[in-house]
């Protein structure tokens, strides 16, 4: 019998745009997989969708950062015995939580940048310049600064309100951007990010030729399976599922520092995670096809 995937993409957060463009992306490759197909986009009611959600099989969940990242969407479905793509409510709120998720990771020894969390902009910081200013619950690299002067850090931290309730002020690490794709708790090939800004900030991430992707990475190969490895290691200690995506810088001396995990990185044809699977031989739909099938 034909499966019925409904898509849940839209929402009112910062990424609804690249929501919708996974959701789109995602819509396409199940229609190619023959499966029924249901969209279900919105702005701020997604409990409209009960019933239809409920007639289901499962609910690709497309949306990124607020509500559908941070596991309320998730609680939600799971109060309703609706299932979904992606990780449960539990680990996607704790990785939605970049101060939550480097506190635990401190704990078992994983290295992260040195941080702390502002909750007012009147609040001064003990990190020493230059720095990183993000907000501690956004995704998609939203509100993130480098600020290098004393001068420029009170409106790099109203910035960062703007996008957040606390802001998340971490030590600047000079170093090689990477991003490690995991799927069914399994790393895969590592991608080194190369953005023309100082950062791989929003607009590098979505402007096209803003940022050179190199797959696989360049890396010595006791670095790269220390890497994957700390990967498969952070996704289990964080009780993530099925699929995500990590983030670390690579230091001068080969230090590997983690950064995050997105628990719903974006999914187009174009995105990360497809170009890294793609490199063991896995397209889009193959992807797209794999993640259901882990999630039912």
């Amino acid at each position: 019998m034909q499966r019925k995937i409904g898509i849940l993409m839209g929402g009112l957060s910062s990424e609804r745009e690249v929501s919708i463009n996974t959701g789109s992306a995602v819509m396409k490759a199940c229609k190619q997989l023959d499966y029924n197909v249901l969209v279900l986009q919105f702005k701020r009611n997604y409990k409209k969708f009960k019933s239809q959600m409920q007639d289901c099989d499962i609910i690709f969940n497309a949306l990124h950062g607020g509500t559908g990242e941070n596991g309320e969407v998730q609680n939600w479905m799971e109060k309703n015995n609706i299932k979904f793509t992606g990780s449960d409510s539990s680990s996607s709120s704790v990785c939605m939580d970049k101060a939550k998720t480097k506190t635990i990771l401190n704990r078992e020894k994983i290295r992260t940048p040195l941080w702390e969390i502002l909750k007012s902009t009147d609040e001064k910081t003990n990190i020493d310049l230059p720095l990183i200013v993000k907000p501690n619950d956004e995704g998609s690299t939203y509100g993130l600064r480098k600020v290098t002067k004393e001068a420029d850090l009170i409106s790099a931290i109203h910035n960062a309100h703007g996008n957040g309730k606390k802001v998340l002020v971490e030590e600047f690490i000079q170093g090689r951007e990477l991003t490690v794709t995991i799927l069914d708790n399994k790393a895969y090939p590592i991608i080194e990010i190369k953005p023309v800004n100082l950062l791989y900030d929003y607009e590098c991430k979505y402007s096209r030729g803003m940022a050179k992707f190199i797959c696989p990475a360049k890396l010595d190969f006791e670095i790269e399976k220390r890497i994957k490895s700390d990967t498969e290691k952070i996704f289990k200690i964080l009780g993530c599922s099925i699929y995500g995506r990590a983030d670390y810088i690579l230091d001068k001396n080969n230090k590997h520092y983690f950064l995050e995990m997105n628990t719903l990185p974006g999914m187009t044809k174009t995105s990360l995670v497809p170009k890294s699977v793609a490199k063991v031989g896995l397209s889009f739909s193959e992807l797209i096809e794999k993640i259901i099938k882990l999630s039912l």
